[in-house]
């Protein structure tokens, strides 16, 4: 092989191709009277991301978050979405790939999911819902860290 067709098999490429909404969906089941409630809300946050090949040095990744706000036993709004972007990734090695793949991709579609939920959490005639910042870093290092200690159970139930 030559030294050319080397060093272009070797080159890294990193790009983002697109960022769009693929699902969406925001739910008030106890309005209107939920309006007259006194606002202490409690909120449950949701997040998971899937990645999905679909061409050579393709990937779609989905970052989907769900957020449930009661109060009390009731219901007050659903919120769920399904932040997708296609990046183009070449020339890593598997495990930069899925650090890639799996914590900064997230993290760059993190600020487009935050600002639709808290549009709708607002057109829904609720107080502004802020989502904080997430560590998709420790997220992704503790799913790691989960899927190796599956792998090292399972093979010790095998022997």
């Amino acid at each position: 092989m030559s030294d050319q067709k080397q060093a272009e098999q070797n080159q890294r490429e990193f790009a983002l191709q697109r960022i769009y909404v693929k699902d969406i969906s925001f739910e008030t089941p106890n309005s209107p009277t939920i309006f007259s409630e006194e606002w202490k809300p409690e909120s449950n946050l949701n997040i998971n991301s899937i990645v999905n090949k679909f061409a050579d040095n393709a990937y779609e990744v989905v970052l989907t978050i769900t957020v449930t706000t009661k109060i009390g036993d009731k219901t007050a709004f659903l919120v769920e979405i399904q932040q997708a972007g296609i990046f183009a990734v070449k020339g890593f090695a598997d495990a930069e790939l899925g650090h890639m793949l799996g914590a900064y991709c997230p993290n760059v579609l993190f600020p487009y999911a935050r600002e639709v939920i808290s549009d709708l959490v607002s057109k829904g005639s609720f107080p502004q819902l802020l989502l904080t910042p997430v560590n998709f870093e420790a997220l992704y290092a503790q799913h790691v860290q989960e899927q190796r200690k599956q792998a090292e159970e399972s093979s010790n139930k095998a022997h």
